[in-house]
């Protein structure tokens, strides 16, 4: 085949992601190959091509074809579902690669599985990137967030199409090179981790306003699109107006969010990033919190007849009892509350991505992650480019919340958070994300915490021995003699 007619890459894998992300491409002018083992995928893809514009897109029926359609050195995107499936769509696509040639995984994969395909993909002289995509299938089609991470070598082979596919926001394109190894795939995780933080927030609001406050759907979709104009801006409040405006067409009656089951699905992404912060010794109880909030909803049967239970053993209902509630006072304590946490929230999954690229030397530039994720993606929202500049002014940043400004910001709004949590609690409103947070809030500004008790105990029972205020090096205490002393 003549160079002219060749694709200059290619993308395997047609679910809506990867039909959204091909034409993308294709309509940044990037000539497009396109393959899925199912073909019934290809030639949908190829027609949305041609309604969509006549955009440059090919399609191909075998792995051979579709591989020989692309200028060399080769790049090809792989969309599928992660684990056994990758592993499958490389065998196949890789017997007809040469060395040289780029594999670029795009799927939410765990990234050790990316840095063992990255080995085996280097014995066989072919280049590896794992690449975070966020932004749903809005964002695949008209700009995503994107986060390679691998080989740089492959990442400069197709960075020109990157920079003009991503989502573009006033200091560039939100694409960037992560770093070594699984980076790519690790950013998007913990990405994913803030993002449980970030909808869990605005559940808790959207019940504390509703179940305390007494409002409705109408006032609801009022009300967050007014803070969609203001410093909580972004993504997730913007759609989450957008939903209580939704009526319920199937019934005829009400709206359609009180018809939704109230059971939250998942995909592992937030269950990987409690895990690794565990593992890391980095404490993210507001990510945390918004895990153990989606088992919780997946116990519904079990609620309802808890329900009934505490009901029959008279415990009564505080919630929609809202009078005595100032509403105008309750709503604007619940959007600094909101404010406050997710900062919290933001703070835990930097650290965590500090403390991995400190294990693995990836070098991670945390500045720039909040600059790639302020378009496109779903956590984007107007204050990730204060925290871009947060990590500007200080790159050794220890903790968000100590940046000057975030830090005015959280006094400014603590007594707010604290009568929003207070009120929640007293109404037997649970709000497991926001007291995650503010409890997170209280214990790292203190000085000294009653961790001393603790390991006074673990001496006690242990002998694990403890450090002192006031003397350098270890002690242990016969603490049970010394009682019986004591008590003589």
């Amino acid at each position: 085949m003549e160079s002219a007619t060749l694709s200059q890459i290619g993308l395997a894998g047609l679910a809506v992601m990867g039909q959204n992300l091909a034409l993308n491409i294709a309509e940044k002018g990037f000539p497009i190959s396109v393959y899925n083992r199912t073909t019934s995928k290809v030639d949908e893809t190829l027609d949305r091509a041609h309604r969509e514009g006549q955009l440059p897109l090919t399609g191909h029926y075998n792995p051979k074809d579709f591989v020989l359609s692309l200028q060399k050195p080769r790049s090809v995107i792989i969309l599928v579902k992660a684990g056994a499936p990758v592993d499958q769509t490389i065998a196949a696509l890789s017997a007809f690669m040469e060395p040289g040639d780029t594999i670029i995984d795009g799927g939410n994969e765990w990234y050790e599985n990316t840095e063992r395909r990255m080995v085996d993909a280097s014995a066989n002289g072919l280049l590896y990137l794992g690449m975070g995509v966020s932004g749903g299938e809005d964002g695949a089609r008209y700009g995503p967030s994107l986060m390679p991470g691998g080989s740089h070598r492959a990442y400069l082979n197709i960075h020109n199409i990157l920079d003009k596919v991503a989502a573009q926001v006033d200091d560039g394109p939100c694409v960037t090179y992560i770093g070594e190894g699984g980076s790519g795939n690790f950013v998007k995780m913990v990405h994913n981790g803030i993002e449980y933080g970030d909808m869990q927030l605005i559940s808790e609001a959207y019940d504390v306003l509703k179940n305390v406050g007494g409002l409705g759907n109408d006032e609801l979709a009022e009300i967050f699109g007014e803070w969609n104009r203001g410093e909580l801006e972004s993504f997730l409040i913007e759609i989450t107006s957008d939903i209580f405006k939704v009526e319920d067409h199937e019934s005829g009656k009400g709206h359609l969010v009180d018809k939704i089951l109230d059971k939250t699905g998942m995909k592992g992404t937030g269950k990987w990033t409690v895990q690794q912060a565990a593992e890391l010794s980095i404490a993210a109880p507001t990510i945390a919190a918004s895990l153990d909030s989606r088992y919780m909803s997946g116990l519904k049967e079990e609620r309802e007849a808890a329900s009934e239970i505490f009901s029959k053993e008279g415990l009564t209902e505080e919630i929609n009892n809202v009078g005595g509630v100032d509403k105008k006072k309750l709503v604007d304590d619940v959007r600094q509350a909101l404010y406050a946490s997710k900062i919290c929230s933001y703070a835990q999954g930097m650290n965590l991505l500090r403390a991995k690229s400190l294990e693995k030397g990836w070098g991670l530039n945390l500045g720039e992650l909040a600059r790639i994720w302020k378009g496109g993606c779903i956590i984007r929202a107007v204050f990730l480019d204060r925290i871009k500049q947060a990590y500007q002014r200080n790159p050794g940043l220890a903790n968000l919340l100590v940046d000057p400004e975030f830090a005015r910001e959280m006094v400014q709004r603590q007594a707010a958070w604290r009568r929003v949590v207070g009120l929640a609690i007293q109404k037997g409103v649970s709000v497991p994300g926001m007291s995650a947070s503010l409890q997170y809030f209280d214990t790292y500004r203190r000085g000294r915490l009653p961790a001393n008790l603790v390991q006074a105990q673990r001496d006690y029972f242990g002998a694990h021995t403890y450090e002192r205020v006031d003397l350098p090096g270890a002690y242990h205490t016969e603490w049970s003699k010394l009682a019986r002393k004591a008590r003589v």
